[in-house]
Formats: C-alpha cells, structure tokens, sequence
C-alpha cells in the first residue's frame, strides 16, 4: 500500500510540474508541434534551413475550394509557409505525406492560405 501511494505521489508531483511550466510558457506546446511537424516533413522533402515556417491547420476545406492549390485539402490538414524561400507545403499529417507544393505568390493571390486556422509558433 506504501509503494503505491509512493508511485501516485511521485506522479502527482510530475504532473504538478508539467502543468506549471506549461502555464509559465503555453507557447512551449505548439512550437514543440511545428518542431515535430517540420521534422515529420523533413523526412519526405528538403526544407529551407535558414527560416521557421509560419504553420496553418485546414479549418474549411469547402472554403478553400476554389483554390487549386487546396483541391485535395481535408479538415486537419497542414499549411507550412515559407516566407523567405516562397515556397507552400500543404501536408496530410495522418497519412504522413505531401499533398501540394506551390510558390508563395505574394500580392494578388495573398489570400491561399486564407480558409486555413492559423497554428503559427
């Protein structure tokens, strides 16, 4: 019985921990998830090394339709934006692939990433 109040209290004081360094940084949780994302990617394509992505999630798809760029898009799905390097990823994290790449068309078309919920870091 003592072991196991033991094991419940350390993981008690674990958690504490966790929570409270969450609540000191709650941007420590998504630019740990566009780490992840970016080396999930990484494995597929060669990414710019010199800049961060700006990161969005699919939201609409229905929204997006119009957009070729978007035409195979489902809800969950990931916009990085490479800014510098002009370049759009759009990547289907469940399967683990590439859906679309496209240059960044900065100006007249500004709005394709427009129907997706930004999850920038």
């Amino acid at each position: 019985m003592a072991l196991l109040f033991l094991g419940a209290s350390v993981l008690a004081v674990y958690f504490y921990i966790q929570f409270n360094e969450i609540r000191k940084n709650p941007q420590k949780i998504a630019q740990e998830q566009a780490r992840q994302l970016v080396s999930e990617v990484s494995k597929l394509i060669v990414l710019p090394e010199d800049e961060e992505p700006s990161i969005a999630t699919v939201s609409d798809p229905e929204q997006l339709a119009g957009q070729p760029f978007f035409s195979k898009a489902k809800k969950g799905d990931k916009v990085l934006i490479y800014t510098n390097a002009q370049k759009v990823i759009l990547y289907d994290p469940v399967a683990k692939k590439i859906i679309d790449i496209a240059p960044l068309n900065i100006g007249s078309n500004a709005g394709n990433a427009s129907g997706a919920g930004s999850n920038s870091p």
